[in-house]
């Protein structure tokens, strides 16, 4: 089976225990994370080979963040050195009416230094089939938005799948240009795109119609729109997904997702998720479980869209980015078993 390659920044993440605040803190629980890793992690768990490819600079740091990588089953042997540090973002985990907050440092990371040619496209993917991007690498710096951009053009040419996800964030685009004048471009190569309620409006200005996701109204058919028109845009793409997202708290959220294909749309399940442990990367969980679902069985859209959901359901229950849950558990939770009674 060829590989998935996974392309973007991962960072040093660093969280105060036990949901307290960023003043409260005197230590922080140290992993890593960022969404195109966390991709990658979710497949590796399902045993699909993938490959991550990002810029790490020499220290021990940077040989930390490698070493966690590898003990996931993620294949690292793509991954440039250079470059002065590793970008390092800081995580407050909210509680019922309390927001989580997210502070990133950083500024001139070893990928945000990034530049054109650094990377061989056509040996990183000269094993592969697949090509994954997310909306936050173009944001990070002028040099990881062309450098992305050779790597969407040198897959189209070679024939692989590109799958991207929207992922807008705001605090990141202060480069010079916004991501309406640099996404089009890279989103015209794609073939799957992924976004929530907000991505396809601040980033294209398509917006579902009346929905109220802050007071957990989120119906499926209000975003039939959204994925029509996002295919309208842009017409290489053949699958279009959006995730629900109903927050009644930072730790009660309603949870599912919708796909459209030329031929049909399709809902899943809606999870309700009432004590939250984590649900930074649930995003990334679910791309990764369409990945999945869509290389196992691209016959059944229906069953890969319900395996995605169910996959980021799960990774809610998680602390850390990384969603460490087996096929057979997603498999378990697609087929009803949400009682969570201990297993002997």
């Amino acid at each position: 089976m060829k590989k998935i390659v996974t392309f973007g920044e991962i960072m040093l993440r660093l969280s105060p225990p036990n949901y307290l605040r960023f003043t409260q803190a005197r230590s922080f629980d140290v992993i890593y994370g960022g969404g195109e890793a966390n991709v990658a992690a979710s497949l590796a768990q399902f045993g699909l080979p993938v490959d991550y490819v990002t810029r790490l600079p020499k220290n021990d740091i940077g040989e930390a963040c490698l070493q966690y990588l590898r003990q996931y089953g993620i294949g690292v042997d793509k991954i440039a050195r250079g470059g002065d540090r590793l970008g390092i973002y800081f995580i407050e985990n909210g509680a019922v009416q309390r927001g989580s907050k997210v502070i990133y440092d950083r500024a001139n990371s070893s990928l945000a230094t990034i530049q054109k040619g650094m990377l061989d496209w056509r040996a990183i993917f000269s094993d592969a089939d697949w090509f994954h991007w997310t909306g936050i690498t173009p944001a990070v710096s002028q040099g990881a938005a062309e450098v992305c951009l050779e790597g969407v053009q040198v897959a189209r040419e070679m024939g692989l799948t590109v799958s991207c996800d929207l992922n807008y964030r705001k605090n990141l685009w202060k480069w010079g240009k916004k991501a309406s004048e640099v996404m089009p471009e890279l989103v015209g190569y794609c073939d799957l795109a992924l976004g929530n309620e907000e991505d396809a409006e601040k980033v294209f200005g398509i917006k579902a119609a009346e929905a109220d996701v802050e007071g957990g109204k989120v119906s499926a058919e209000q975003y039939l729109s959204v994925c029509e028109q996002l295919a309208g845009r842009f017409p290489s793409l053949k699958t279009v997904s959006i995730t629900l997202r109903g927050s009644l708290s930072a730790s009660h959220n309603t949870w599912s997702g919708v796909l459209w294909q030329p031929s049909a749309f399709y809902s899943a399940p809606v999870y309700d998720i009432t004590h939250i442990v984590d649900r930074v990367g649930g995003g990334d969980s679910f791309m990764a479980g369409l990945i999945y679902g869509l290389r196992t069985s691209p016959a059944d859209p229906q069953r890969a869209l319900n395996f995605a959901v169910a996959a980021s359901c799960l990774k809610h229950t998680i602390f850390g980015d990384f969603n460490q849950v087996s096929v057979a558990e997603v498999e378990a939770i697609m087929g009803g078993n949400t009682s969570g009674r201990v297993s002997r």
